[in-house]
């Protein structure tokens, strides 16, 4: 059986080991401690001083004595003064033997300095240990001055993907050293700074990176670096093989609906159903390979040819293909409050816009209000937004409604006849012009999609002769 330790010999250990703090008293044992202390002080100096004029009397030159006695204990307590000041100045202190106010600041500092001691033997732990987790990052983590905007610090993998050597590029401005990126306009945002998804290592061209500014406090920058090349790679053979299936279905399905419109129903009445289910499925493969066709050739670009976009004969149109769609149904209105154009593609945001308001009308019941509205936003901006009393999306699967395929309903989707890529097309046509898509529903009220542009793409209107307050 182990023997128990000695309390004592762990208490003679603890007293001998500089680094170890004394056990903590509570505050009232800590308090009395040191009135105890002071009072042992002035009494010894009352007693050195009446001893003194004791002795001064006995030989009759008590004043002598007592200044002599003054004196003395003046040069004690400056000597005690003395080595608290050593003590200070970094010397390890001695331990406190008295039971005087001198003794008590002496243990009062060598815990102190022990409690200190301790304290930065964990942060020196903390700090090694935070250093060899970012250098184990796969990711380049750079710490950027915000004021001065130079390199601070970088980890490990900021040399393999940024080409910064340390400690060559410590201080360095952080725009020099990561040149050809746009640093200096990209950083200059700030807060505001969007992530480059897309960009050339600087270290080595064949890698592409993403880059995010996160400005973890009002002084300091951290700029990440991933490498994404494997991801861009993969997207990319995932987009050519959607691009070339579809094309490679294109030529079948045209000859198979083809053959489907020679073949009449009315000739041949017990083939009637079939035949009307088998061309209104053609007729969905057909729409559903020109979805994904289209969304092939907006994630293939980067930019859009820009005009002016006459927006009072968009919403006409948007007007007519609504009510053609409805067939009657519903009730279509048309409001253009902004008074205004769009820079853009007229092409591409017809598209995005007829997908909006086709995508109302399906997912409206009959009886229902289809609100198309065109109107400037508090910042300059313009937005158009399509408004529904149809059957409202649940909260969460809003975030992922411009997911390719994604569907709140999928029997609801296949009945109205719906490929799952609209909303993806209109995002992708909305990324192109610097815009965004908001979409904002209740269950059974219905939703509203709105896409918002900055002052940057609003256009005066040319021809105010071809605009209206309601088309």
């Amino acid at each position: 059986m182990d023997s128990q330790p000695d309390p004592r010999s762990l208490a003679a250990a603890r007293f001998n080991d500089p680094d170890a703090a004394p056990a903590p008293l509570s505050a009232a044992d800590d308090a009395a401690r040191l009135r105890a202390a002071w009072r042992r002080t002035l009494g010894s100096a009352l007693l050195v001083l009446a001893g003194a004029a004791l002795a001064g009397f006995a030989i009759g030159r008590p004043a002598a004595l007592l200044a002599l006695a003054a004196v003395a204990l003046l040069a004690w307590h400056y000597w005690r003064l003395h080595r608290v000041l050593g003590d200070l100045a970094g010397r390890q202190p001695e331990p406190g033997r008295g039971r005087d106010a001198w003794g008590e600041l002496d243990r009062r500092l060598r815990r102190n300095q022990a409690q200190m001691r301790g304290r930065q033997r964990r942060l020196l732990d903390m700090l090694r240990a935070y250093r060899a987790a970012t250098a184990a990052l796969p990711d380049a983590v750079v710490v950027v001055d915000r004021n001065t905007q130079r390199i601070l610090w970088f980890n490990r993998a900021a040399t393999d993907l940024l080409g910064l050597q340390h400690p060559r590029d410590v201080g360095a401005p952080v725009a020099e050293r990561l040149q050809p990126l746009p640093m200096a306009q990209w950083m200059a945002s700030g807060r505001n700074a969007e992530p480059i998804l897309d960009a050339p290592a600087p270290a080595d061209e064949r890698l592409r990176l993403t880059l995010r500014l996160i400005p973890y406090s009002d002084d300091y920058w951290l700029l990440v670096a991933r490498d994404v090349s494997k991801l861009l790679h993969l997207e990319q053979m995932r987009r050519d093989f959607v691009a070339n299936v579809s094309h490679e279905l294109r030529t079948p399905l045209t000859v198979v609906h083809g053959y489907l419109d020679m073949l009449d129903g009315e000739e041949m009445p017990e083939w009637a159903p079939m035949l009307a289910e088998m061309q209104k499925q053609s007729q969905r493969m057909t729409q559903l390979v020109e979805d994904l066709l289209t969304l092939s050739r907006l994630e293939s670009r980067e930019s859009l040819p820009e005009e002016t976009v006459a927006m009072a004969p968009v919403l006409a149109t948007l007007r007519r293909e609504a009510e053609a769609f409805s067939q009657g149904r519903h009730v279509i209105e048309v409001r253009d409050l902004a008074g205004c154009d769009l820079l853009g593609s007229t092409r591409e945001l017809h598209s995005a816009f007829s997908n909006l308001a086709t995508n109302a009308v399906r997912y409206t019941p009959s009886g229902g209000t289809i609100t198309i509205e065109f109107s400037r936003s508090s910042d300059g901006g313009a937005v158009l937004a399509v408004h529904d009393t149809g059957y409202g999306i649940p909260a969460e699967h809003i975030p992922r409604l411009t997911e390719r395929f994604y569907r709140v309903s999928s029997s609801r989707s296949r009945e109205s006849g719906g490929t799952g890529l609209g909303l993806s097309i209109v995002k992708h046509v909305l990324g192109l012009h610097q815009a965004r898509l908001s979409i904002r529903s209740s269950v059974g009220q219905g939703s509203v999609f709105a896409c918002h542009f900055g002052p940057e793409r609003v256009r005066p209107v040319h021809d105010q002769a071809t605009h209206g307050a309601t088309p």
